[in-house]
């Protein structure tokens, strides 16, 4: 492929919390990067996804769901949708089958109408797999109506479903441009980033829904040992509550190993190593209220 026929942009994923946004992207690039969970607050910060093939290369900006700030955590989370949508060639607005437009859809559709005209959008309806085609035709005219969508396109994320119709419609909208990044690279994290969202997100996937929105991650060592595929890997849970402590170690330390063994799992498959993986639990009452402890745990710019 000449050159000059090269195709690249970035990306940004916006829409309220569980909608599937990095559930898409782990399906792009056939990585797991972004932790997924049910639960609201589980992608954090922006994070890159990587997509090239052989006339294009499509940067993927997986930004936190766009919700009312409650805490210090909350308006970095904020902050950090908004420079998502600014810093994008083209913004992938995702929603799900609901068949109305929400307080929370509504408030990203009024940001999104700033950007009507001067930015691609294209919308995306996900969970199709849960409907009936009637009813997508319906989501689809209610969306349609809101006059500022370049596309839509229903796509089922966690079937795989449409993703290859998302992305040849990416390239209409892309402009010529460089390979910004490497061909093999996936995503700019590194791997200790990569190790705590694996390890955060058993905590979400296993612990009721009060304890998810205190966990905090923070990898304390993480080495090869010499001449062997083995990492030795030091991980603390932060928790906001002595009470939450009880409930992440459980019975005896049963959810504790639960969780670090399903991590060790994927932190092998991941390394491509056997991996000695120990995780404590600690306390740091109200750290998402405390600016400096939000930017300790990883939360900044």
């Amino acid at each position: 492929m000449e050159e000059n026929n090269f195709k690249s942009g970035y990306i940004s994923v916006v829409g309220r919390p569980n909608v599937g946004k990095s559930t898409l992207l782990n399906s792009i690039i056939g990585e797991k990067i972004s932790a997924i969970s049910s639960k609201p607050q589980t992608t954090r910060q922006n994070i890159t996804f990587i997509h090239t093939d052989d006339d294009s290369q499509m940067i993927f900006l997986d930004t936190p769901g766009i919700q009312r700030p409650k805490n210090k955590l909350g308006e970095f989370m904020l902050n950090e949708s908004k420079e998502g949508i600014e810093e994008a060639d083209i913004i992938t607005y995702i929603v799900d089958v609901s068949k109305r437009i929400g307080k929370a859809e509504r408030s990203i559709i009024d940001i999104l109408k700033e950007y009507n005209g001067q930015i691609p959008i294209i919308l995306l309806i996900n969970k199709v797999d849960k409907i009936k085609k009637e009813e997508l035709l319906e989501i689809i005219y209610m969306y349609s109506n809101e006059g500022i969508f370049d596309e839509l396109i229903p796509i089922s994320a966690i079937k795989n479903d449409g993703i290859d119709i998302y992305l040849e419609t990416l390239k209409k909208y892309l402009k010529p441009g460089p390979m910004y990044y490497s061909e093999d690279m996936i995503t700019d994290k590194n791997e200790r980033f990569i190790v705590s969202e694996i390890i955060r997100e058993k905590g979400l996937r296993y612990l009721n829904e009060e304890v998810p929105h205190g966990l905090a991650i923070s990898i304390e060592r993480f080495k090869k040992r010499k001449d062997k595929n083995f990492y030795d890997i030091e991980a603390i849970i932060y928790v906001e509550r002595e009470a939450h402590k009880k409930i992440i170690i459980g019975r005896g330390g049963s959810m504790l190993k639960r969780i670090g063994t399903e991590s060790r799992e994927d932190i092998e498959n991941l390394l491509d190593a056997k991996v000695n993986l120990q995780i404590w639990v600690k306390v740091q009452k109200n750290w998402r209220e405390k600016d400096n402890l939000v930017k300790r745990f990883g939360y900044n710019r």
